[in-house]
């Protein structure tokens, strides 16, 4: 029996998910739902309903995984607890600082419903999260360092978008080259993160906009800008769709301890990410992931987890047995 996958959303992570539940035999998209008019949302998979969001409730028994493909800032938390008191639910959801809050929040709504809620799950938070902890709990002394980019970031963008004023945006974040220079060379600074990153932002305002507004407002938005030196470049339409189509990110962490009696022996341990595609690799991860959210929930568990509470096994289609012969 297939599993069967419903999406909330049509923007660029639901059609990465929708991509990869194809490369799924066991997944079956089922149906999309949209705060659009229905009709004029045209997915790829054939012969799934587009169905406006406020028929969800009509599902109930139709789907076993509700993946959510809105934005962290405004569409997430909102949605998440709302829709996990009827379904199993992943999401991507990605303010770091607000995970604690927003994990609580959809634990609750779980715990009432009887359903499993997997949040912030991607490269990161998610992969990227799961290799902090592995690393920090391998070489306990020492220090890890996560670097982003260069490469757009979707909820940077989402969140620009959302200024009044804005059109378009493409975010990207762009590692400090120096910074990286001297952690590989085993140096354990303690770093801001301004010290570690810049931002980059290329925007298209509407006619008669105040772009100075629009740069301020940018410059200082809390949890996404205000901590980092930030460029805002306005543009045409026609550049952005020129230069800036693409999705492209990455990242690598790496982590610089010590081993010995006396703390004589150095290690980095390093793991990094090149993607063409971010909404595409970041659906596949939340594929993965509303396999898991199926499989526990089967097993009669309930409740909000995130990417440490999951053993890896549960992301697989593969037979424990195959895992062991072909992956250990």
């Amino acid at each position: 029996m297939n599993i069967r996958i419903g999406i909330v959303g049509y923007g660029n992570l639901a059609r990465g998910v929708e991509s990869a539940i194809r490369q799924n035999s066991d997944l079956e998209l089922v149906a999309v739902f949209t705060r659009r008019d229905p009709s004029s949302v045209q997915i790829r998979t054939e012969n799934v309903p587009v169905l406006n969001v406020n028929e969800l409730p009509d599902w109930k028994d139709k789907i076993d995984v509700l993946v959510l493909g809105g934005g962290s800032a405004t569409d997430l938390p909102k949605q998440t607890p709302e829709f996990a008191s009827m379904f199993n639910v992943v999401d991507s959801f990605d303010t770091h600082a607000r995970i604690p809050e927003h994990f609580a929040n959809v634990d609750a709504a779980c715990r009432k419903s009887g359903k499993v809620g997997i949040i912030s799950v991607g490269w990161d938070p998610g992969m990227f999260s799961l290799l902090r902890m592995v690393s920090d709990s391998v070489l306990p002394e020492g220090k890890h360092y996560t670097f982003w980019g260069r490469g757009v970031s979707q909820g940077h963008s989402d969140a620009i978008r959302r200024i009044p004023g804005v059109v378009d945006a493409r975010q990207y974040t762009v590692p400090v080259d120096e910074t990286v220079a001297k952690i590989r060379n085993g140096e354990t600074p303690e770093l801001t993160a301004r010290q570690m990153h810049t931002r980059e932002c290329f925007v298209v305002a509407e006619e008669g906009a105040d772009k100075a507004e629009i740069e301020r407002q940018i410059k200082t938005m809390p949890n996404y800008f205000a901590d980092y030196d930030t460029t805002v470049h306005f543009i045409s339409k026609e550049e952005l769709d020129a230069n800036h189509k693409g999705l492209p990110h990455g990242g690598f962490i790496l982590r610089s301890g010590v081993t010995g009696w006396e703390k004589e022996n150095k290690h980095i341990i390093e793991y990094s990410l090149k993607l063409d595609s971010n909404p595409e690799f970041t659906g596949s991860v939340l594929a993965a992931y509303a396999r898991a959210a199926f499989r526990l929930n089967q097993e009669g568990q309930c409740g909000c987890k995130t990417i440490f509470d999951i053993a890896p096994a549960y992301l697989s289609n593969k037979s424990g047995e195959e895992l062991r012969h072909t992956l250990l």
